[in-house]
């Protein structure tokens, strides 16, 4: 199947093959669905494990979050190796860790092996996290590349939802999820051991796609990478090869002295850019709501099968969100979806922070002080966090990754990226740990700090972001 290319007027290359180039970059995006799933499973097995091992809340929020610590040492790490052993080897590799993480966690047998566990998952979700949107990036054409991008995000979103979805479904087939469930194992055990399936899936079908082709120009196997173009483009395939070369500087291997500016020791302007945008992506709060969501809506007087089911349907309006994206990513830009993005945000989170401050205390179902809404404001509250996904889920999820593949031109890619994303996972971890001593101090404070930061998102892209729509990777300097 061939489409027109009507991304510009570059001389030889006039066609590309649509369903080659989407089902490679599909099994690419798997790995944002392990990344998905693998933090977000957690979400209906926390409370469950935190009254298993007898964790207090400050043990609980970094048990949560301690996957995030491997995800930044995956993420610094995943761009040198993608350089040194190529992009599919890395992919096998991080369904590897996934397996191991998924397994273990299952049999945990205290926080602490837990917390192993989860950093080596975590290590998986960082390398992932790099490697799929540079991939992609790098197969496919400036005409659909920012479709093809979001697909990376479009996985994540399924992988949360699916995620969600067994956890609910364990949980109610056990009768809660610290219940015992099949061969005597809480529920909540099987609620890490469903990631099994994926993880190897991942690692099998990442053997069947090809090596990227700038990876293999940039090793000197000019064959190798000649082949793959034919099978992804009709024509401009030795044009393709030049561009590539002149921009690789394949005679050197490439360090991290190449994100550092000509006899200087500051990052590029372009590095540190791309380092911002992936910290505010994860400052205005997103990953509370996948994190803490079903213990949030108990506190303030769900049950934990409403909680539950108030999750999977904020992850399903996630995913629909992540599909308008795709339409319009390619259609209307980058920056102007990021800017009308954050402006929802801004709103949807202000407006959660003011319904909280209106809500009162009194003794949750453990007992405790906790803050309680009416039921007004408890409505407004959920269609505030839902408006804040929907608006999250069309511009920052996706069009933050199709940038972070795309920006960093063929020389830093995988290294810029890597420190972009260990960036990501550094606020992701701030954040989420976090979160349980800010919502005990004050729920309006929290969510008004994340209002505040999506407001400031806003005046970044506008003044910082470049537009990269339709541009070649070889014309990004």
């Amino acid at each position: 199947m061939s489409t027109q290319n009507t991304a510009g007027p570059r001389p030889g290359e006039e066609s590309f093959h649509t369903g080659r180039v989407v089902i490679i970059s599909l099994v690419a995006a798997l790995g944002g669905f392990l990344f998905g799933f693998d933090t977000a499973v957690i979400n209906g097995a926390v409370d469950a494990v935190q009254e298993s091992f007898g964790m207090g809340a400050g043990l609980t929020g970094f048990a949560v979050s301690s996957a995030l610590l491997g995800c930044i040492a995956g993420a610094f790490l995943a761009g040198r190796l993608a350089d040194r052993w190529g992009r599919t080897r890395v992919m096998v590799l991080a369904s590897v860790l996934f397996t191991v993480s998924a397994l273990g966690s299952g049999l945990a047998v205290s926080p602490w092996d837990l917390i192993v566990w989860r950093v080596i998952g975590g290590l998986g979700v960082g390398a992932a996290s790099v490697i799929a949107p540079a991939y992609i990036a790098e197969v496919a054409p400036p005409a659909i590349r920012g479709r093809l991008g979001s697909l990376q995000q479009l996985a994540i979103v399924s992988g949360i939802f699916v995620a969600l979805l067994s956890d609910a479904w364990l949980a109610g087939v056990a009768g809660g999820a610290i219940e015992q469930l099949w061969l005597g194992a809480a529920a909540w055990r099987w609620m890490f051991w469903a990631e099994l399936i994926p993880a190897v899936a991942y690692g099998v079908l990442a053997l069947t796609i090809p090596e990227s082709p700038r990876y293999l120009v940039g090793r000197g196997q000019l064959d190798r990478a000649k082949a793959v173009l034919r099978s992804l483009q009709d024509g401009g395939v030795d044009d393709r090869i030049r561009e590539i070369r002149g921009t690789l500087r394949e005679d050197r291997k490439r360090t991290w002295r190449d994100l550092v500016t000509p006899g200087g020791r500051n990052l590029l302007p372009i590095v540190w850019i791309g380092i911002v945008l992936s910290v505010f992506q994860q400052a205005v709060g997103i990953n509370v709501i996948f994190y803490y969501s079903t213990s949030l809506w108990q506190s303030v007087g769900f049950t934990e099968a409403d909680a539950l089911t108030q999750t999977v349907i904020t992850s399903v309006t996630n995913i629909v969100v992540t599909v308008v994206a795709i339409a319009l990513i390619d259609r209307i830009g980058r920056r102007r979806l990021l800017m009308i993005g954050s402006v929802g945000m801004t709103v949807s989170l202000a407006v959660m922070a003011a319904m909280f401050s209106q809500a009162t205390m009194a003794p949750g179902a453990d007992g405790e002080l906790a803050p309680q809404l009416g039921d007004v404001q408890g409505l407004i509250a959920l269609i505030a966090a839902n408006g804040f996904v929907v608006f999250f889920g069309m511009s920052w999820g996706p069009a933050v990754w199709v940038l972070l593949g795309e920006m960093f031109n063929n020389r830093i890619r995988t290294t810029a990226l890597g420190l972009a994303a260990a960036a990501q996972w550094g606020a992701n971890f701030a954040v989420s740990t976090a979160f349980p001593p800010m919502a005990e101090l004050s729920l309006t404070f929290t969510y008004g700090f994340y209002a505040v930061a999506a407001l400031l998102s806003l005046l970044f892209v506008a003044r910082f972001i470049p537009e990269t729509n339709g541009r070649s990777l070889e014309d990004i300097e």
